[in-house]
Parts: C-alpha cells; structure tokens; sequence
C-alpha cells in the first residue's frame, strides 16, 4: 500500500511531538517551514528569523498569531520570494489574513486554501500565479478582499466566488481570465470594488449588477465586452468610478442620472451610438468623463456646464457635430478640455476664456471657423493649445507672449495671417511650436528657444521671410525643425554639437551661401533636407560624421565639385540625393560603402569618367538615377550583379553612353521604370525584353536595331513616343504569334525594311518606271475631269472611302431613316453625332460634319481623313470609313457605351462613382492618347479642342479621344499654323489662343490640363459657384495658394478614399501636373510626352511607397 507524502509529513510530525514533547516546534510553525522547501529563493531576513528550535513562529518574521498561538496573519509581501505556495498551507486553520503579494510566486493557487475558512483577506498579487482560479475559494464564506491582480490566471470566474456572502473587494484584473460574468454578481450585496479590467472577458454585463446597490468601484475596461450596457447601473448610486473604455459596447449610453456620487466616467474606445445623455449633467460630482472614439454623434449637450466639478472632458474622435456650447465656461474647475476629431462647427466660444483653471484645450480637426477668442489668449494657465487641422483665421495677438505656462502651441492646417509677435518665447518655456501651413508672414521671432526646452518648431508652408534666426542654431534642445516652404533667405544659421535633432528641413526656400560645416554638429539627425534653395560651393565633408543620417538632399541648388569621400562614412544613409546640381568629376566608388542605400539620385550634375560599377553592389538600391550627366562610355555588365537584382527604377538617360546594352541588363526582373533614351546605344533590345516587371521604359533616340522583340509590344502599343528616335527598330508581323504591325510611319514591318536593305532588284525598276507612267497619265486624266466638272453640274456625291456605290453608306441611311434626328446622340462644335445599328454587336457612331462657306478643295479634305483613319492608338478613336457630299461630310468610327468624360462627370443624377484608380486609367490614357498625336505621328496632329465631350469611354472607362484631326494638320518642322477660326473651346482654351487663331501643341497641353482639374474636382469648367468670370484652373490655383487642403478641391467622394494615404499623395501629385499643364506661359507647360511620365512616377512612386 502507497502512503501518500501529506501522510507522511503528518506521521513524522505526530512522532517529533510525541518525542520533543514541549520543547518542540508547534504544528503552525513546522507547517511554515514546510511551505519553505517549495521556494527556490529563501531571503535571508527569513532565513534568520524562522527558527526551527522555536516553540511557536509567533516571533518570526511576517507572522503573527492569537493568544494560542496559533497563526493567524501571514503577511510576506514584497520580500522576492521566488518558488510555489505549497499545498500545507490548508493546515494553517486559524488563518484570518494571507499577504504573499508583490513577490515572484509562481505555479497554481491550492485548492487547499479553501480549507482555511476563516480566512477575511486574500492578497496573492502582483505574482506569477498561473492555472484556474481555484473553485474551492468559495467555501471560504468569511472572506471579506481577495486580490489576485497581475498574475497569469485563465480560465473563467468560479460561480461560487460570487456567492460568498461578505466579499467586498475583488481584484481579479490583469491575468488571462476569459468567459462571462455570471448572473449570480448580483447576489454581492456587499461588494463595493469590483476590478475585472485588462482580462479576456467577454458577454454582456448582467442586468443583476445593478443589485450591487453598495458598489462603489467597477473597472470593466479592456476586456472583449459586448452588447448594451445595464440601464440598471443607474441603480448604484454609491457608485463612484465607472471604467468601461476599449470593449466592444454598443448602443445607447445608459442612463446614469441616478449615480448621483460619480466622479469618474470612462466609455472610451467603444461602439456606442446615439448622443450624449443631457441627464448626465446631473451627475454634480462628476470630475472626469472620457468617451473618446466612441461613434457618438449629435451635439455636446449644454447640461455638461452643470458640472462645476469637472477637471477633464474628453469627448475626442467622435462624429458630434453642431457648435461647442458655451455653457462649458461655467465648468469652472476645468483643467482639460478635448473635443478634437470632430465634425464640430461654429466659431470657438469666448466663455471658454472664463476657464481660469484650463491647462489644456485640444480642438484640432473639426470645422471650427472665425479667430481664436482674445479671452483665451488671456487664461494664465494654458500649457498646451492645439487647434489644427481647423478653418480659423486672424492673426497672433501679442497676449500669446504673455502665458507663462505655454509649453505647446500647434495651429497648423488653418488660414491664420500677420506676423507672429517678436516677443513670443521669452516669457514661456516652450516645447513644441507648429504653425505650419498658413499664411503667416514677416520674420520668425527670434527667441523661441529663450527658455532652452524647445523640441518641435515647425513652421513650414507659410510666408516667412528674411534669415533662420541665430537662436535656432544654439537650441540644444531642438530635434525637429521644419522651415520648408517659406521665402527665407540669408545663410544657414551655425549649429552648436547638438545630440537631440534628428530632423531638419529647410527646403524650397532662397537660402544662400555655402553648407555650414557646423552641420557635422548635429550628430544624431537621421533626415537633413536643403533641397531647392540657393546653396553654392561644395559639400562640406563634415557631413561625414552624421553617422546615423538616414535622408540626406541637397538637390536642385547651385552646389559644385567633386562628391566627397568622407559622405561614405553616413553607413546608414538610406536616400542620397544630389540631383540638379554643378556637381562635377567622376562618381566615387566609395559610395559603396553606403550598404543601406535604397534611392540614390545623382541626375542634372556634370558627372563623367563612365557608370561605376561600385553602384550595382548596392543590395538594397531600389531607385538609381543618373540621367542627364556626362558620364559615357559603355553600360557595365556589372549591372548585372546579384546585388543589384532589387533595382525597381534606373534612369541612364542624357549621358553619351554608347556601346551595346549587356545581356546582364535582363537579370533585373524587378525593374519596373528604365530610361535610357538620349544615348548612343546600339544593338537589339532583347535583353530588356527579358524585363517582366517593366511598367515603364524609355529607349527613344538611340541607334538600336533589329525586329521589336515581342516582350516589349505592349509597351510600345501603350507609349510608342518612347521607342522612337532608333531608324533600325522594326516590327516582326506575325499574326499566329500575337503580333501584327502598327498604322504607324515610325515602326515599318521588318520585312519592308529588309528589302530596303537590299536594294533594288531589275524587276523592282521596271514596276518603279511602269508605275510612274501609269501614275502620270492618271493625274492627267484626273485634272481633266476636274477641268470638266467644274464646267458642267457638280454630282451630289463626290468622294468615298471605296470604289462604287457605297452599300455600307446605304444601310446606314437605312438604318437611320436617312439621318433621322431621333438617332442622334449627340452635338458639338464639329458637327452631329448619330448611333447607328446595322446589327447585333455591330453598333457604331456616325458623325456628320458641315462644311457651311468650306472654301477648300475636297482634295485636301480627303487627304486630312484618309491620314486620320490611318492612325492607330488604344486611346484614339478609331476611324471605320467615311464619305464627302459636297454641303457635309460622314465619318463612321467606334460606338463607345459608356459616352464622354463629360456625360460620367456631370451627366447623369445622381453621379456615377468613379473610385480614384478609374480617374488616373483616364488621365493616363487621355495623356498617352495625346502624346501619341503630338510625337508618333508623322506629320504631327494637333487636337486643338481637348474637352471632356471629345473623350469618349469604352465598357471598361478607357478614354479615346475623338474628333482629332479634324482642324488643319501641323508639320513637324512647324510650331503653329494660322486657322481660321480661334482654336478650342471656352474654358478649355489657353490663354495665348483668346485672341489668336494660332494653335499648338502647348495650346493642347493646356486644355488637358483643365480636363485634368475636372476630373479631380468634378466640376464644370466655368461652375457657376466659383462666381464672377472665374474659370475651374482660377478657381483650384486660388483654393490651392490659400490653404494646400487637398480635401477642398477634390470630388468629396474621392476625400474617403484618402484613409489610404497613399492615394492622397497620388492625387495631389495628378494635381500638381495638372498645375503644371496650365501654366499661363506657353514654355513652362511640360510636353505631352513629359506628362505621361510625370503620371507614370506619379503610380511607381506610390507603390514603392507601399512596399
């Protein structure tokens, strides 16, 4: 038979009793010891305290008993115990009170501890206790607090824990305990703290909790809570604070009118719905409420000023709407009012000025309009005033220099004007300025770091001039500085060794002068941005000891000489870039050295001695721009390396690189954009056709040759202006394989250009004779006829696009009733458009133009169409036939379903949805169209009426444009030729047309970008709410100039889609082409070839932005 270890303990004390009679330890003090041997950690105080040879551990260290002895307190908190509770502690029977807290215990909680049932209190925190809290704890029916907090329990609640009858506190918060609260908490009479918070507690809280009638205290917060929260927690009106913030509540706030005693109130970070509760003003001990992100929507209830208690209220990330009510300033004892991320309207109250007390006033991103109460710039006690993201406007008043306690003022995204008072920094401890994005002026006051705690001063996009005050230089204190986007000039401030910057950007400003060594000072900036200022001379090599710089540019000044050789000492430099500079000599291999590169710019420099084949040794390149230097000589097969095989974007273009392209090129297989163009390469192209990822590429104005392999094919359907330039390129007609040859003069079947290659046969020179003869006697003949013609009567129908009677003609005017108003479609400028259907899936479009007062000769009419129908292009309508009368002409071309631009923008009621990603297929496509016309085609086609209604939408929303050609045709060698009419529409037309007949490719420029304004906004061209004679580009440049708030000039359904703020910054990048497309000065518009790569970097830099 097993003799169980508890039985043997028992038996030897049973022995040692008998044997050591009174002079022995008694049965509480060897128990004791006995819990000893489960510890791994003894401390030494209790090492030396709990003797063995002791009659009773009535003198020991935490222990305390009655007058027999017996122990009746165990109190071991906070001595490092490390080890288990052992299961002997169920003999300690007159235990009252156990305190083992704060101690590193660990294992399960005993299931014996349920034997000691005069137990009153229970503290077992702040452990490492794991398992199931034990069911026996509810025998133990004196107990009065238990606490298990912070320990790794699991598991649900023991029901019986609920009906032990004295149980007052409960500390269960902190562990992993799941499951529900059972219905039985309501038969907690007694219960007056209750914290459940930080667990894995889900359900709905029981009805019965409102029995808890002597409840003061209810942490329910952070747990997978659910459901509508108790209208009975109206019933505990002992109730004191209520914490049920990050769960998952919906519905209604409940009524808690009746917690008459409630000071703190938590609901933050749920699902509730609805408005505030008005009654909630009757809670009059109410010090702090918090419902932040809880989906509560409707106005702030004016019963809050009711609360003359209240320090805090934070109502932030909510949909309330309506206007702040001034009743707040009656909430005297307010220290902290935070009501941003709302939908809140209206001017600022001055009676919040009345809160003597506030420290704090968060109102950022609402729709807060009209100047900031002077009252408020009065309260002595502000620290923190955060109003951005608003629509307030005025100016600083110089009481702002008065707030000794101000430490953080952020009114960025607003429309605040006038200087900033001088003053303002020398009374106040500063921390964070940010007035970033408004329309101040005058200089920046000088002494904002005057109380040396300054970290943020942000002051970018506004109006500022003059120079970067000294004070700036020596703020030690400083790790963020923005001053972007100003008029500054002067020279770059000297800068103290500085440990805490780790920002700056001063770009886009007039600085001038040299880079200031001192920079070198700035020891743990990661980002340093000097780009698009006036700075000269060379790259100071101090720079070198910005050893954890991570973005370094200083691109686009006038900055010269060699790139120094210390910048590779920046180890952790990620983007470098130098572009549109004076930079001269060869590129430098130690910049290998830079093993965390992933953009390296170096275009628009005097670079040369060839490509360093250090560069490709880069592994984590993604973007390699060395275009426009003169680097020459061959690309280097080193282009190839493994290291290099991450490359998403290399820009060789502009360098007088000859030689063939490597084969090692087509390893790249993640490239996405390549130009090479303006070089003097050769060869095939086959080893960028091995380029799968390719979205974009570039080989224009080369020397290479050869059939175009058919990887490449869809590229060069899609932007065929970037293949030209290479005489030698050909295309391989073959219909089987999935090619066939273009309309197109610039790319000829390889087969004609063979032949040419070959020179002419004799066969070839008695046809070339035959045929020049027979060509003579027919155009004798046809100026004959013509002679006779114009003697005789004119016949109706003079011209077709076939021989004979025209029995495709014929069914059309069948099957439109001889051109029955009924059937048209559509009107514009250029003539009448009817819908022709001679069939199932054989839908077309009929234009009919009219040649009223024509004074031309048909001929040339006749060689304008036949050069339209030749052309070829996805997003140009294609011509199917066409027949000239002698009062009008017919073009039959492609029915598109969905009709124009214009009919998808304004149209139909209510709008049609046209998600962001259809927006920018239609740009793309519209400018890839275009650029088609102006650079492909041989001779040039200007539009000259670019407009929504001229482009026309297929099934999927690809554009085509129409109506081109149908003005006069322009010679290449020729910028504009005379009209007869001023070019374009009203609107759309660009400024140097308004009293000129003479059109351009830059007049058509101009027009797509006003298209472009209207596919972002979608509005009309001349909208009747932009007022007066204001056009759509005066209107959005006007909006753009005064607050560069995207959101108000886009389509308000393309403002949702902006939680992917990825796609904002594609919108606004499509924006400023289409800024740049508009320029009033013909020369300063890009090329439509230009714009189609803009919008092509536009989507590259977005994705490479995601990855």
């Amino acid at each position: 038979m097993k003799i169980s270890s508890m039985s043997c303990f028992l038996l030897i004390l049973l022995l040692s009793t008998s044997v050591l009679s009174v002079y022995a330890l008694n049965l509480d003090g060897t128990t004791l010891l006995s819990l000893v041997r489960h510890w791994q950690v003894v401390p030494p105080s209790i090492k030396a305290s709990w003797n063995a040879s002791d009659t009773t551990p009535c003198s020991w260290l935490g222990v305390h008993c009655n007058h027999l002895n017996f122990v009746v307190s165990l109190n071991l908190s906070s001595f490092e115990i490390s080890g288990q509770l052992g299961p002997e502690i169920a003999y300690l029977k007159h235990l009252e009170s156990i305190d083992l807290s704060l101690n590193s215990f660990s294992g399960s909680i005993p299931s014996g501890i349920g034997n000691c049932s005069l137990l009153e209190f229970l503290e077992l925190s702040g452990n490492n206790f794991s398992g199931e809290i034990p069911k026996s704890l509810g025998n133990l029916q004196k107990l009065q607090y238990l606490s298990l907090w912070e320990n790794s329990l699991v598991g649900n609640i023991p029901e019986s824990l609920f009906r032990i009858p004295l149980l007052s506190t409960v500390y269960l918060n902190d562990n992993m305990l799941s499951g529900s609260i059972p219905s039985s908490v309501g038969n907690m009479s007694k219960l007056e703290y209750l914290y459940l918070n930080e667990n894995q507690f889900s359900g709905t809280i029981p009805f019965s909790i409102g029995n808890c009638t002597a409840l003061q205290v209810l942490y329910l917060n952070d747990n997978l809570f659910e459901g509508v929260l108790p209208d009975s927690l109206n019933n505990l009106e002992q109730l004191v604070y209520l914490f049920v913030e990050n769960n998952n509540f919906s519905g209604r706030i409940p009524f808690l009118g009746g917690c008459k005693e409630l000071e703190i109130l938590v609901l933050s970070n749920n699902h509730f719905n609805g408005a505030l509760r008005p009654e909630l003003g009757n809670c009059s001990s109410l010090t702090n409420v918090a419902a932040v992100n809880c989906s509560l929507s409707g106005q702030i209830p004016s019963s809050l000023g009711q609360l003359t208690k209240l320090t805090q209220l934070y109502l932030s990330e909510n949909h309330l709407s309506g206007e702040i009510p001034p009743e707040l300033g009656n909430c005297k004892a307010l220290t902290d009012l935070q009501l941003y991320g709302n939908q809140l309207y209206g001017e600022i109250p001055s009676e919040l000025g009345m809160l003597d007390e506030l420290q704090t006033l968060m109102l950022f991103t609402n729709r807060l309009s009209g100047e900031i109460p002077i009252s408020i710039w009065k309260i002595q006690s502000l620290q923190n005033l955060i109003v951005y993201g608003n629509d307030l406007v005025g100016e600083m008043p110089v009481e702002i220099t008065e707030l000794k306690q101000l430490r953080n003022v952020s009114l960025f995204d607003n429309h605040f004007t006038g200087i900033i008072p001088q003053g303002l920094g020398i009374n106040s401890t500063l921390t964070q300025v940010d007035f970033s994005r408004n329309k101040f002026t005058g200089p920046i006051p000088p002494n904002l770091c005057f109380g040396k705690q300054l970290r943020k001063l942000i002051l970018g996009q506004n109006r500022f001039y003059g120079s970067i005050p000294s004070d700036v230089g020596s703020c030690f204190t400083l790790s963020r500085l923005i001053l972007k986007d100003n008029n500054l000039t002067g020279l770059l401030p000297d800068f103290v060794q500085n440990s805490s910057i780790l920002f700056m950007d001063v770009s886009n400003n007039s600085i001038s002068g040299s880079i200031t060594s001192s920079l070198g000072n700035l020891l743990n900036i990661t980002s340093l941005d000097l780009s698009l200022n006036k700075l000269t001379g060379h790259i100071p090599p101090e720079l070198g000891s910005l050893v954890d710089i991570e973005a370094l540019n200083l691109s686009h000044n006038h900055l010269e000489g060699s790139l120094q050789s210390e910048l590779s000492r920046c180890s952790t430099l990620s983007i470098f870039d130098v572009s549109h500079n004076l930079l001269n000599g060869t590129i430098p291999s130690s910049l290998s050295s830079l093993t965390e590169l992933t953009i390296l710019d170096l275009s628009e420099n005097r670079f040369e001695g060839g490509i360093s084949t250090s560069l490709f040794q880069l592994g984590k390149l993604l973007s390699l721009q060395l275009g426009a230097n003169q680097l020459g000589g061959p690309v280097p097969p080193s282009i190839g390396l493994e290291e290099a095989q991450g490359l998403r974007l290399l820009n060789l273009s502009n360098n007088g690189l000859t030689g063939r392209v490597p084969h090692e090129l087509g390893k790249l297989k993640m490239l996405e954009q390549l130009d090479i163009c303006c070089n003097n390469l050769s060869g095939t192209l086959e080893a960028i056709s091995e380029l799968n990822s390719l979205t974009m590429v570039n080989v224009s104005y080369n020397g290479f040759f050869g059939p175009m392999p058919r990887g490449l094919m869809q590229l060069l359907m899609s932007s065929p202006s970037s293949f030209i330039g290479n005489p030698g390129l050909c295309i391989n007609c073959s219909p089987e394989k999935g090619t066939s040859c273009l309309g197109d003069s610039n790319f000829r079947s390889c087969k004609t250009l063979s032949r040419k290659r070959g020179g002419p046969k004799h066969a070839d020179v008695i046809l070339i004779i035959f045929g020049s003869f027979l060509f003579a006697v027919i155009l004798v003949l046809v100026i004959f006829y013509v002679f006779l013609r114009h003697k005789g009567n004119k016949p109706d129908f003079l011209v077709s696009a076939e021989e004979g009677p025209s029995s495709l003609l014929n069914q059309i005017m069948e099957a439109t009733e001889n051109l029955n108003d009924k059937y048209i479609i559509g009107r514009g400028a250029h003539g009448t458009v009817y819908k022709v259907t001679l069939g199932p899936n054989k839908v077309y479009a009929l234009k009919k133009l009219t040649f009223v007062g024509y004074k031309g000769g048909n001929t040339t009419m006749v060689r304008e169409i036949e050069t339209i129908g030749k052309v070829r292009h996805r997003n140009l309508v294609r011509f199917q036939d066409f027949w000239l009368r002698r009062e009008y002409g017919l073009i039959l071309y492609s029915y598109m379903i969905n009709g124009s631009l214009h009919d998808v923008l304004h149209g139909t009621h209510p709008p049609r949805t046209l998600e962001w990603n259809v927006r920018y297929k239609i740009a793309v496509g519209m400018a890839q169209g275009l650029s088609y016309l102006h650079f492909d085609c041989d001779p040039s086609i200007i539009h000259r009426d670019i407009k929504p209604m001229n482009i026309l939408l297929d099934s999927e929303l690809e554009p085509h444009i129409s109506d081109f050609g149908i003005a006069k045709l322009l010679d290449e060698t020729v910028a504009s030729t005379p009209s007869s009419m001023v070019p374009g529409t009203i609107g759309y037309m660009a400024p140097e047309n308004a009293f000129s007949t003479r059109s351009s490719k830059e007049s058509d420029v101009y027009a797509y970008g006003v298209v472009l304004l209207e596919l972002i906004t979608r509005r009309k061209v001349l909208d009747p709410s932009f007022g007066g004679e204001v056009d759509i580009v005066g209107w959005v440049r006007s909006i753009w100039i005064e607050n560069e708030v995207i959101e108000t000039i886009v389509d308000p359904t393309l403002v949702d889609e902006f939680i992917d703020s990825s796609i904002k910054e594609q919108v606004k990048d499509v924006l400023l082409v289409a800024f740049r497309c508009t320029e009033k000065e013909p020369s300063r518009r890009p090329s439509m070839r230009d714009v189609v790569k803009q919008l092509i970097l536009v989507d590259s830099k977005s994705r490479s932005k995601r990855m």
